[in-house]
């Protein structure tokens, strides 16, 4: 059963009772929420994805709520706990699914350690995955946006998951964050994408969450072998352009764009470099977003 198949009002009581659990990818995440409009937000963005027994055990016990502070009368916020306790500072109340997207992220890059985490947007097709890391600012996002909407299959556009001592890469799929003049332009560029309501001035700018397409979400119990590690780079006014990158500073690059390489240790340095020789790495600059889109196709043509 997904979550699409649940009617408002079931919805509504799963969420309220704490009872409502999602399967995101590796992940069991329970969620607990007494936030208006959230939940017809996550029917919206995630109605494919599966729905759990709320008697297993669940990754994450997570809960939006309502703040009880005397300042909810004219500035009301939410609040993310993870396992009953916040871990930062309230949102405002109407900016409570980004909350919910970014505090999860949080949860993942501080708790999945059972993994290798790289901070890399991945996608596949036709049996060859593409890890696209990268730091803010580099339009990691929005290409990745592009590639989805264009056939690609979206495993995650933040974590690059890979279980220590293999190689083949774990689906996440999410809601795509949109920042500011990448909204329009994604709107523009793949006009039947479903994308979420605009939420102005949050930390990142304003913000809008773009679906995954169904067919990720619901292929994500389905590994990827990896074949090309490429570092994206929006550069205004450059031609799409591939150049190969010496395996020797792609390793380095790569263990940089992780969450927890260090922390891993022996484990973490044998997975990058095993990963970095599976694959071909490579430097790319764009800027027009069709452009970038087939020059990458032609990778696995």
């Amino acid at each position: 059963m997904n979550l699409s198949s649940l009617s408002d009002a079931r919805l509504a009581a799963l969420m309220s009772s704490g009872e409502l659990v999602l399967r995101l990818g590796p992940f069991l995440v329970r969620l607990k929420a007494d936030v208006e409009d959230l939940a017809e937000l996550i029917r919206r963005l995630y109605g494919e994805c599966q729905l759990e027994s709320p008697n297993g055990i669940s990754d994450f016990h997570l809960q939006l709520s309502k703040s009880r502070k005397p300042r909810r009368f004219f500035r009301p916020q939410a609040r993310f706990l993870l396992d009953g306790h916040s871990p930062f500072a309230p949102f405002p109340v109407d900016h409570a699914f980004p909350l919910f997207e970014w505090g999860l992220n949080w949860c993942v890059a501080s708790h999945a350690h059972q993994f290798l985490m790289l901070h890399s947007a991945v996608v596949e097709k036709n049996g060859t995955a593409l890890l696209l890391p990268a730091w803010p600012g580099s339009g990691k996002s929005t290409l990745c946006a592009a590639l989805v909407y264009r056939g690609w299959r979206l495993l995650s556009d933040e974590f690059g998951l890979i279980r220590p001592g293999t190689c083949s890469m774990l689906p996440f799929p999410r809601a795509i964050p949109l920042k500011n003049e990448s909204i329009e332009l994604l709107r523009n560029f793949a006009p039947q994408a479903v994308i979420g309501p605009v939420f102005p001035k949050t930390r990142k700018g304003d913000v809008a969450h773009l679906k995954a397409p169904p067919e990720s979400l619901q292929r994500s119990a389905e590994l990827a072998e990896p074949g090309f590690v490429i570092f994206p780079r929006y550069t205004p006014g450059h031609r799409a352009q591939l150049r190969p990158l010496a395996k020797a500073r792609a390793f380095m690059k790569l263990a940089g764009n992780a969450f927890n390489y260090e922390l891993l240790g022996e484990d973490g340095f044998s997975t990058v470099a095993t990963l970095i020789r599976a694959c071909d790495t490579l430097l790319f600059r764009y800027d027009a977003l069709d452009e970038a889109v087939q020059t990458l196709e032609r990778l696995v043509e």
